[in-house]
């Protein structure tokens, strides 16, 4: 179950074209905690949801428990048996194993809302391919999640961002990349950076990227993605109808780890797009910086190794 999509085993390709679903949801599972029922029983009952795809990466019994009922349904799948392979090679391992000709990755903790799904599939099927498009990311009180659309991610625009200076200093503004506070378009619109707690792809544009880098165990995964759709000649797309309550800290992984591998993700994402040795020379310095400024901020609010409560 290594590598890339693309070399990964691809039973889609002989399914009978009668008998695929339309959408498939995939969903990558790890100690998730209460929420995952309430996710799995919003997608099933969408109309629009043929298949369910549920990558076990890791659960606790109760959880493994909520995963087993759900195969009452039978457009439910369940891979499990492969250990914590990180996110990354966990929807890949969901993707390769879905039947739909529209894939919507989906975090365990996020609920979709009313129209959602038909929204991103219209809007995933247009041109040019490949196309990638983004829910509107929703906190529980109805405000837009930070990091639901995004500019451009570099190495200075990540630093300023994660410091909160582009916030504090009027000079530094106009770096900001998060949009969240922004009015929403009133149609789907290019954005450089979606969210990965719930977008869509065909299926053979996902394949036309070879998924996933698995090179990510977790975070920046979903930067990576946009960024090469678009450098492919692709499109990434916000979609602002496609609305998605996404609850966020329900790991009961510690803020500093989850700090720590966003950090690493940001440096290996700097390195790999660097065009020019002295991009690729910068990339290489700012790195430890960028992680350690992650692992800093979680340490500096004095909730670094207190998992998160679950909800």
């Amino acid at each position: 179950m290594s590598g890339a999509l693309g070399e990964l085993d691809d039973p889609c390709a002989e399914a009978p074209a009668l008998a695929a679903p339309e959408v498939s949801v995939i969903m990558v599972v790890y100690f998730t905690g209460p929420s995952l029922t309430q996710t799995i029983r919003r997608v099933l009952d969408d109309p629009g949801v043929g298949e369910l795809v549920l990558v076990e990466n890791g659960a606790s019994l109760e959880e493994a428990s909520v995963l087993d009922a759900a195969l009452l349904d039978e457009r439910v799948r369940l891979l499990r048996g492969q250990g914590n392979v990180g996110f990354a090679r966990g929807a890949n391992l969901g993707a390769a194993n879905a039947t739909g000709q529209t894939l919507i990755f989906l975090n365990p903790d996020a609920f979709l809302e009313p129209g959602c799904v038909p929204a991103l599939v219209e809007a995933a099927n247009g041109a040019p391919q490949p196309r990638l498009v983004g829910a509107r990311v929703l906190n529980p009180d109805g405000t837009e999640q930070r990091g639901a659309r995004r500019g451009e991610v570099t190495p200075f625009t990540t630093l300023l961002s994660l410091t909160r200076l582009s916030q504090h200093m009027g000079s530094l503004r106009g770096f900001e990349i998060h949009h969240e506070h922004e009015p929403a378009p009133d149609r789907p619109s290019p954005t450089p950076t979606v969210s990965g707690a719930c977008f869509a792809m065909t299926r053979e544009g996902f394949r036309s990227v070879n998924g996933f880098d698995e090179g990510f165990f977790l975070h920046v995964e979903d930067v990576d993605l946009c960024w090469r759709v678009r450098n492919q000649g692709g499109e990434v797309l916000f979609h602002p109808a496609a609305k998605v309550v996404h609850l966020g800290s329900t790991s009961m992984k510690a803020p500093v780890v989850v700090e720590f591998w966003k950090g690493l993700g940001l440096a290996r994402y700097f390195r790999k797009r660097a065009a020019t040795p002295g991009k690729a020379m910068l990339a290489l310095l700012l790195g430890p910086l960028i992680v350690a400024v992650s692992v800093a901020r979680p340490i500096l609010r004095g909730h670094a190794f207190r998992p998160r409560a679950r909800r």
